[in-house]
């Protein structure tokens, strides 16, 4: 019952050898011994290829390759006589239970034909029995083990996922060519969403130092808060690997966002010059001794907030990070994912150092002009604060704000006022896009009034012909439903399998950028609608992340959203076409004609 064993042999003179663990219970990789019982003559075995497994450390024989619930283990057999042949196939194992319970070897023979080698030649396909099948895990078969790993692959899917391909390389490539290729994607994801948000928080912080920062310190600072934010990723991608923990999605708690939002919101008021933020004497002294002693000023503080911007400002999961943790969990290679999570740090930090040492280049030595650039650095702090916000917020609401934001900012730069004759172009410039900000904030209130929440696009319930209520609009969204736990999720699939539907899960939560993305700007794409209309939805809203939504998340291997799985009319995963990250409506659209195919 705790490991099963099903062999094939196929026309293509290969035996497939299918072992199954039950949950919770693992086969050690190199206590699987293969051979053939009384030698026949010109029968022997090729090259036995096994998948890599997921490296565990054993109290009694240290560090070892093993598999959870279930591996693939093919077996030339090469046969030198012109006809078919019987043989008897030994296989040999040994497995335990997490729960300490270890068995002695097991053995089984199995009766096999084998075929002249030379007619297995040209048919490469193996036999098709209901053991091949194994090939795509289903649900309850997707823990710790990826089928990107090793040799497996899955028959009739010709696609590998993008996080799956990430991990491909990081595993068969060297690990400079690895860090090389995560240090690029880096370098990308620094203008996505969920890295942009650090550009004004670095950029105040540099400000804030006053008109005679060098440029030299200022580059400094830049470098202290990109390595803070590097190594955090990195340590916390390492422990989420792992200990199956998401450090960043534990930091979503809606009280320390609001902490944050509040702190946000009080450096931009000193920033608009309403206070000056000042510590009591004894501190400030005590500190002052410290930052002269580092010759940094301000080091210890601004990797303070380089840590936190980490945890709190970017708590994205995108396909280069899930295909780093994937290695690390498969493989217990803490060193391997590790640089790649600090390569891809640093590439999402370049950027970063680059605004950080322009910024004190440009600075001119003095002027009055510095009010107004700490002004517009004040509004980018309130603007982090709001995007922090809308995590805990309805939808509407932060639409809302995002409204007053924009008006108030607009008042500011002066859209309401009258221009005096000989006003430089400069001047016309900074008036014009005040008028802008202006506008759109008005649309966003009529918006935000209807019940949208989409900055890009506030006045589409309008345009759905909602009547301000949002109905339509609110119709021409997915209609899912949704699950909470593992059980609740297998309901749902037996039900969809008994009507011979396709599933799709997604995971969503309201920290989450890019899962707000995809319901805003593709599930309500005409062209997806119509192709999930015979589609099982299911959604798990994990924004709580408490210990039923880590259940979940940790029973399908995934870390924290965006995540979308599909699965087909029996039951079994399409794993090559899990998607992690945003993709639009027509990006979706292509996805979804090959894993409903």
């Amino acid at each position: 019952q705790a490991f099963q064993l099903v062999a094939t042999s196929g026309e293509d003179g290969m035996v497939r050898l299918d072992f199954t663990a039950a949950e919770d219970y693992y086969l050690y990789r190199d206590k699987i011994k293969i051979a053939i019982a009384d030698h026949p003559e010109n029968i022997k075995l090729g090259k036995v290829e096994m998948p890599l497994g997921k490296v565990k450390h054993d109290e009694y024989f240290g560090d070892v390759s093993v598999y959870y619930n279930s591996a693939r283990v093919v077996v030339p057999v090469i046969n030198t006589n012109n006809e078919t042949r019987p043989f008897k196939l030994l296989v040999e194992y040994q497995g335990c239970a997490d729960a300490g319970l270890c068995y002695p070897p097991a053995k089984k023979s199995f009766d096999l034909n084998a075929i002249p080698t030379a007619a297995a030649a040209p048919k490469p396909k193996p036999v098709q029995t209901a053991a091949t099948k194994i090939d795509q895990p289903v649900a309850t078969q997707t823990k710790n083990i990826a089928p990107s790993s090793g040799n497996q692959a899955v028959e009739g899917q010709e696609e590998i996922a993008e996080q799956d391909k990430l991990a491909k390389v990081l595993l068969e490539q060297p690990l400079w060519f690895s860090a090389a290729v995560f240090f690029l994607i880096g370098i990308t994801l620094a203008f996505t969403p969920c890295v942009f948000p650090m550009i004004p928080i670095l950029s105040g912080i540099i400000i804030g130092q006053g008109e005679k920062i060098s440029t030299r310190k200022a580059f400094t600072l830049s470098r202290v808060y990109v390595l803070a934010m590097a190594i955090t990723y990195t340590v916390a991608g390492v422990l989420a690997g792992l200990f199956g923990a998401n450090l960043q999605a534990a930091f979503q708690d809606p009280w320390i966002v609001s902490t944050f939002v509040v702190l946000f919101i009080a450096l931009s008021f000193s920033m608009f010059g309403f206070y000056e933020l000042q510590m009591p004497s004894a501190i400030q002294s005590r500190l002052t001794q410290m930052s002269n002693s580092q010759h940094g000023g301000t080091l210890i503080g601004v990797a303070i907030m380089g840590f936190l911007s980490a945890l709190i400002v970017g708590p994205c999961v995108t396909a280069p990070l899930i295909g780093a943790l994937i290695v690390i969990g498969q493989t217990g290679d803490a060193v391997l994912g590790g640089t790649a999570l600090f390569a891809l740090s640093m590439g999402m930090g370049a950027p970063l150092l680059a605004i950080g040492a322009s910024a004190g280049k440009l600075l001119p030595k003095a002027g009055p002009w510095m009010d107004t650039i700490k002004a517009v650095f004040g509004v980018g702090l309130l603007a982090v604060a709001l995007w922090l916000l809308e995590r805990i917020i309805p939808g509407a609401a932060g639409l809302f704000l995002w409204a007053v934001l924009f008006i108030v900012t607009a008042i500011y730069m002066g859209a309401l006022d009258n221009l005096p004759e000989g006003t430089s172009g400069w001047r016309r410039l900074w008036k014009g896009t005040g008028i802008v900000l202006l506008i759109w904030g008005v649309l966003m209130v009529i918006g935000a009034s209807t019940g949208a929440r989409d900055m890009l696009n506030p006045l589409k319930n309008l345009n759905s012909g909602s009547g301000g209520g949002g109905a339509t609009a609110t119709q021409a969204h997915l209609k899912f439903t949704r699950i909470k736990t593992v059980d609740d999720f297998k309901q749902q699939l037996a039900a969809a399998n008994a009507r011979g539907q396709y599933v799709m899960l997604d995971f969503y939560a309201d920290w989450c950028v890019y899962c707000i993305q995809m319901e805003e700007r593709t599930f309500p794409d005409a062209g997806v609608r119509q192709k999930l209309s015979n589609v099982h939805l299911l959604q798990a809203d994990v924004t709580a992340n408490d210990d039923l939504d880590k259940a979940l998340l940790k029973h399908f291997s995934l870390i924290a959203p965006p995540a979308i799985l599909f699965f087909d009319p029996q039951g079994n995963e399409r794993r090559n076409y899990r998607l992690v990250g945003f993709k639009n409506a027509e990006d979706f659209n292509a996805h979804l004609a090959k894993a409903l195919k």
